[in-house]
């Protein structure tokens, strides 16, 4: 629900300078509690649907903040915490932090590493760890919550935070994620009338990365089931293996690209190809488990009707059949160029002009885009690894540093640091949205 205003009539950010300086203080003085946070999360992951433990810490933080209202039970394991401003006001903004961890191992190194292994998890046991940042993302909000309960009587608003569960996506056949959220009201009373939220990568550290129109793509999680006639393994003849159209479809997604537009980006990845049985049987069936990315949202379906007809045309020439089934669609997010236009001077006021930048297009997703859709708002990317940028702009390791470590990636690691810039980051374009200064110019 974006809001129409007209920039000249905007407030000077001259008047809330004592305010920009109260929140600094407040964020620093808050620093080594958020980085403890990190660090006890980081070492007790929890995966999707199942993060009764972290949303346990963030309610008990957020109680012992005086909030108006503490939400729990949302989604599973959502939580939102309501700060009502001492000085009224109509505007509400929602700060967004994801919790959930990934299947990986922890490779990063740290004495914080985490050892959790999920042994019920559904298709597990799973080692488990926050190889994607959300640790930091659950830290630096909390961080934000006492920022901001801190000067509570000088808010004219609403102050929404919102910890969401199962961002990676829950198991297959279990609910959850933004879009549950928003199936149980989460964000209706009082409803937001901004979302803001970011995502930890690998730019440099400190940095602000932007990209006007989809942030992130457009994405669904694609499951390939081939059927055959299961049969001793020294007998093929007598059965139909369903292994070698499996194996011709993953190859043959190669291929889609020639039949899709080449500058829309799209990407099909199968990464987990399932069979119950043993080295000595042809089974019965082969599942393939991926996912189909599309930087331009309106080519999803013209992929999933390709996708489709590879699968099943191909399991035919075998003698086979394949069932294809596209789940958990999530849309793109979408930052609108209003909306982008009305944070830069607060983004770039935060962590300096130099480190804003515009960044190019991820085949990544994040389901924050059914809260940025919902209600307006936009999400952006924190940098926070010992990179910096060559010439063309492109991220690069720095000398002597830890590298340059891929989301999901078992060596993914963070600088603690870093995580102080986002605590301002949250406050500021909180504070800045309820006094007027972040609103868009046109309502589009």
């Amino acid at each position: 629900m974006a809001e129409t205003a007209d920039p000249s009539a905007a407030p000077s950010v001259e008047p809330f300078a004592d305010l920009y300086a109260e929140l600094d203080r407040r964020s620093a003085a808050a620093a080594e509690q958020v980085i403890a946070w990190r660090r006890h999360l980081h070492r007790h992951p929890e995966l999707s649907n199942r993060e009764g433990a972290t949303a346990a810490l963030v309610a008990e933080h957020l109680a012992a903040l005086g909030l108006d209202e503490v939400r729990t039970g949302i989604a599973g394991h959502g939580v939102v915490g309501v700060l009502r401003g001492g000085r009224g006001g109509e505007r509400v903004v929602a700060l967004r932090a994801d919790t959930d961890a990934l299947p990986v191992v922890d490779l990063c190194g740290t004495d914080f590493a985490s050892s959790t292994v999920d042994r019920d998890y559904p298709g597990g046991p799973f080692p488990v760890s926050h190889a994607c940042g959300h640790d930091g993302h659950t830290a630096m909000l909390l961080g934000a919550a006492t920022v901001l309960a801190g000067v509570r009587e000088r808010l004219p608003g609403t102050v929404l935070f919102v910890f969401q569960p199962a961002e990676e996506g829950p198991p297959v056949g279990e609910t959850g994620g933004a879009r549950r959220m928003l199936a149980e009201h989460a964000l209706a009373d009082p409803e937001p009338s901004m979302v803001f939220g970011m995502h930890l990568t690998p730019l440099p550290k400190g940095h602000v990365g932007y990209r006007v129109g989809n942030q992130y793509a457009a994405s669904c999680l694609v499951k390939i089931t081939v059927t055959g006639r299961q049969v001793h393994g020294s007998t093929p003849w007598q059965g139909v293996d369903p292994m070698p159209p499996a194996a011709a479809i993953v190859t043959g997604i190669g291929q889609l690209y020639r039949q899709l537009d080449a500058y829309h980006p799209v990407t099909v990845t199968i990464g987990h190809v399932e069979d119950v049985g043993r080295f000595n049987i042809i089974g019965e069936h082969v599942t393939l488990w991926g996912t189909v990315r599309c930087a331009v949202e309106s080519d999803m379906a013209d992929v999933q009707r390709r996708l489709t007809r590879l699968a099943e045309h191909t399991a035919e020439a075998y003698g086979c059949t394949a069932t294809v089934e596209h789940l958990q669609d999530v849309p793109a997010v979408n930052n609108r160029r209003e909306w982008l236009d009305a944070a830069l001077p607060s983004l770039r006021r935060v962590v300096g002009a130099d480190r804003v930048l515009e960044t190019s297009a991820t085949l990544g997703y994040d389901d924050v885009s059914e809260f940025v859709n919902a209600h307006g708002g936009l999400y952006v990317m924190l940098g926070a690894q010992d990179t910096e940028l060559d010439a063309a702009g492109t991220p690069v390791p720095t000398p002597g540093g830890r590298g340059l470590v891929p989301n999901h990636n078992p060596r993914f690691y963070l600088d603690d640091d870093t995580l102080p810039v986002g605590v301002r980051l949250h406050a500021h374009l909180a504070v800045d949205h309820l006094n007027g200064l972040l609103v868009p110019a046109t309502d589009s």
